[in-house]
């Protein structure tokens, strides 16, 4: 712990301690006796002396000095009651204070620096610990008074948290306090003699990044239109970062609300909000991207564990995490073994007799007939209770009717619509436009787009279509025995070698299945019966505008392909389209919704179609269909910023990777589909299904790293344009020997000949291999980042829009300017203006 620096004689303390280590600055020492064993008679009368004091007066065993040099006293500053803590401690100064005080030439003033510093740390360490006890307590309502005080802002201006760290001026670190209010970052210091106030609303910052400044601090570095501002010397500056892109974000995104966004209620209230508010959403965030679940999911427990493994014969060790709907588990090691197990597939939770060999064991059984264990549990009893209490609620609300007879067939009921080679493809829900159309087989009988692509490669010659055939068949062999040991549903085990299966390429069989099973759509579908049939009463026949916007788009989906050359699959797509747009009316349509649902027909009923949109535009995409697709936006950033790390000689080459953007934008929007024969791309999709916007950054980086020569080699951005459009035109998926299906873009044959043609399979691989070790969280910590500059961008358009209908013969001044802004943002009363 951090201690109140007093002076004391450095003579008198060296009989008692033996330093450890030395600095320029500061001593790290241990105390005599401790440690030690007893031959020496100075350790042995110290070790008594402290085994007699109580433990209110034992001096703990190590401590950190502060020394000036040239001075002959000391001040103690931390102490610790084992090395590890001290060690902390000791690296945080290292790290935070040992380089920066060499900028100061007064000995004085490093001496005052240091102390403040201990003091402020201090005070932040005491607050913290009290509001773990207590909502408000009295430290933080003292901090509130000052900022009150200092800043004078309107009653409504609600601090939220308030850190000790340094601004730097210059060359030179201001000690001081920093404060995050719900529109505002401050900060106040008052060090030798000199008051410094800073003021920085956060719809200003146009950057929030982590760095490092000329003497090896970690910072925080913020970026607004006039200046830079860097902060450093933070107790947690990971906690300090991630509150400040919480509340930037939360700001630009209540601004923005014409986009769309989804915040939770206590969110759209700045009064309500709370640093516990925002901690608990950059935690849902995180959760929710990680397993790619629903919005509205909250997560209520997170609780290390481990997880019995069959297949490896072991427990895994991990975390298990608990939500409304949902106990998931993740390996510690990334992508050895994670599990989602709905609720709704809970059969139930129970308690196992705590053995030395199995401690504090649960059993979680599901209705296929699998059971999870886990062990190791810190408080289950409450654990357990809280589950089942949840496990009761979500049966009232959705009620299952169990039908285990056929539980352990992956073609049966439960998944039996998926399958390419029955016939029920866009037929089933002809007969939801219709009353009238039941029981007819003719209006309903569209030969499913496998039968389709059997015929196209016969004219291959039989030989091709056996070919296809017997790798099917392989494929299809390899993912039964995958099935056998680690599961078939939902509920899977989740490893390395099932990501080795879907890279090869789902079987056409199973594909549409697997995509239901790895999104997690299969629990939305089983969740809502009947809804999808009554959005499509209700919304076909209504013409608006989004309608129009779907009419005009329906013959530009896939216009090549068979299943959309005729009225019945060109009617499946307009239901799906118009039930997704009166789903989501926040939505609605956009252009690429087609294509990728389009593609999702070829593989799925039409219900099964829909509940896979739900899930990619409200899930794995999240933010890119929205007015002005800010999260494909946010996306193309981060993935310049990827192109810049893993690819530095083509960034450098480039110049402004954002030229790009222009191409790569339709690889995120439309996962390919729109750029690449489709027999290909639906690999790639099998990927995205599996491990979710991390497959295309990595597609991207390998498409960029295999023309790496030819981009380099380019004279203009048109001309690597064009390098990037012809190879991707001519990837082909060794299973289809013949001419790509259905694609808009499929080349010739000639042309095929004379430009080197690239198999998905070894793209789909080098991709992983080269590029898959970016976890979902880094990717997930650079949306943050670049999430508050894109919609900063959006803001600052949103101003300069609303300033042109301002005509040039009338003049106002600048409170007028930022009044008529916010009266267009609805903020004012209008009568001023009338």
């Amino acid at each position: 712990m951090w201690l109140k620096p007093e002076e004391v004689l450095l003579k008198n303390a060296l009989k008692l301690w033996v330093t450890q280590k030395s600095s320029c600055y500061f001593i790290l020492q241990r105390r005599r006796g401790h440690g030690e064993g007893g031959g020496r008679l100075t350790g042995r009368l110290v070790g008594a002396l402290d085994a007699v004091l109580d433990s209110s007066a034992r001096v703990a065993p190590f401590r950190i000095l502060l020394q000036v040099p040239g001075y002959q006293v000391y001040s103690p500053i931390a102490c610790g009651a084992t090395l590890e803590e001290i060690n902390q401690h000791w690296d945080w100064l290292e790290q935070n204070l040992l380089h920066t005080l060499s900028v100061f030439d007064n000995k004085e003033d490093i001496s005052s620096f240091v102390k403040g510093k201990v003091k402020a740390l201090i005070a932040e360490e005491t607050s913290s610990r009290l509001a773990k006890q207590e909502e408000e307590p009295e430290k933080f309502r003292e901090a509130l008074v000052k900022f009150e005080a200092r800043f004078n802002f309107p009653e409504a201006e609600k601090l939220i948290t308030y850190y000790s760290c340094c601004c730097w001026k210059g060359r030179v670190p201001r000690q001081g306090w920093l404060y995050l209010s719900i529109n505002h970052l401050c900060f106040y210091s008052f060090f030798l003699g000199k008051e410094l106030k800073l003021v920085v609303p956060w719809v200003d910052i146009q950057k929030l990044e982590k760095t490092s400044n000329v003497f090896l601090t970690a910072t925080i570095r913020i970026t607004t239109h006039r200046k830079e501002r860097d902060f450093s010397m933070f107790l947690n500056l990971e906690e300090v970062f991630m509150l400040m892109e919480q509340l930037a974000d939360v700001t630009l995104r209540r601004l923005l609300d014409n986009e769309g966004f989804d915040l939770d209620p206590e969110l759209q209230e700045p009064s309500r909000i709370t640093k516990r508010d925002l901690e608990a959403r950059a935690q849902n965030e995180f959760f929710r991207a990680f397993f790619r679940l629903p919005r509205q999911e909250k997560l209520h427990a997170v609780v290390d564990c481990s997880l019995w493994t069959p297949f490896s014969r072991c427990h895994t060790v991990g975390r298990l995490f608990a939500s409304d709907s949902y106990i998931c588990f993740a390996s510690k090691e990334d992508g050895s073994c994670n599990v989602i197990l709905p609720l709704r597939e809970v059969v139930s939770v129970e308690k196992m007799e705590d053995t030395s060999v199995l401690p504090n064991p649960i059993i979680i059984s599901i209705r296929s007939k699998m059971a999870f264990q886990f062990i190791r549990l810190k408080d289950r009893d409450d654990l357990v209770q809280t589950l089942l209490i949840r496990l009761k609620q979500v049966h009232a609300d959705h009620p299952v009717h169990y039908d285990t007879s056929q539980d352990d067939d992956m073609t049966s009921h439960v998944f039996h619509s998926t399958s390419m080679c029955s016939d029920h493809k866009f037929g089933d829900l002809e007969m939801v436009s219709s009353q009238n159309r039941e029981g007819s087989e003719e209006e309903t009988s569209l030969p499913p787009p496998f039968e389709a692509l059997r015929a196209v490669l016969q004219q291959s010659g039989s030989q091709s279509l056996d070919l296809r055939m017997n790798r099917e068949q392989i494929k299809l062999s390899l993912w039964n025995d995958h099935f056998v040991e680690y599961g078939r549903t939902v509920c899977m085990f989740r490893t390395e070698k099932i990501r080795k299966l879907v890279a090869m390429g789902i079987p056409e069989s199973l594909r549409g299945t697997l995509w239901l099973l790895f999104s997690d759509a299969i629990t939305d579908l089983a969740s809502h019966p009947g809804y999808y049939a009554n959005l499509v009463e209700e919304s076909m026949g209504k013409c608006c505008l989004v309608t129009e916007e779907i009419e005009r788009d329906l013959h530009r989906s896939l216009p090549e392909h068979p299943a959309f050359q005729n009225e019945t699959g060109i009617a499946a797509l307009r239901r799906v389209l118009t039930a997704y747009a009166h789903h989501n009316p926040k939505i609605g349509y956009c252009q690429s919704m087609n294509i990728l649902t389009s593609v999702l027909l070829l593989y799925a009923k039409e219900e099964e179609a829909f509940w896979l949109l739900v899930a990619v535009c409200e899930r794995m995409l999240p933010d890119y269909f929205n007015h002005r697709v800010i999260g494909a936006q946010v996306d193309q950033s981060v993935f310049e910023e990827l192109i810049k790390e893993h690819l530095p000689e083509l960034a450098e080459h480039l110049k402004d990777p954002s030229a790009l953007a222009s191409i790569s934008l339709s690889w995120f929007l439309t996962l390919f589909l729109s750029i690449m024969p489709l027999e290909s791309a639906v690999n790639i999709v099998d990927c995205f299904f599996y491990d979710g916007i991390k497959t295309i950054f990595q597609l991207g980086l390998a498409v960029l790293d295999t023309n790496a020569e030819d981009l380099r080699s380019s004279e203009d951005d048109g001309q690597a344009l064009m390098v990037l459009s012809r190879f991707l035109d001519h990837i082909k998926n060794e299973d289809s020997p013949g001419p790509p299906v259905g694609n808009h873009h499929a080349c010739s044959s000639d042309d095929r000949g004379t430009y080197p043609v690239t198999d998905i399979a070894d793209l789909i691989r080098d991709s992983y291999e080269k590029f898959g070790a970016q976890s979902v969280e880094q990717i997930e910590h650079m949306r943050c980042r670049h999430r508050v500059r894109v919609l900063q961008g959006h803001e600052d358009t949103t101003k300069q829009n609303v300033l042109r209908i301002v005509t040039p013969e009338v003049s106002f001044l600048l409170e007028d300017l930022e009044e008529i802004y916010d009266l267009f943002k609805g903020k004012v009363n209008h009568s001023r203006f009338c």
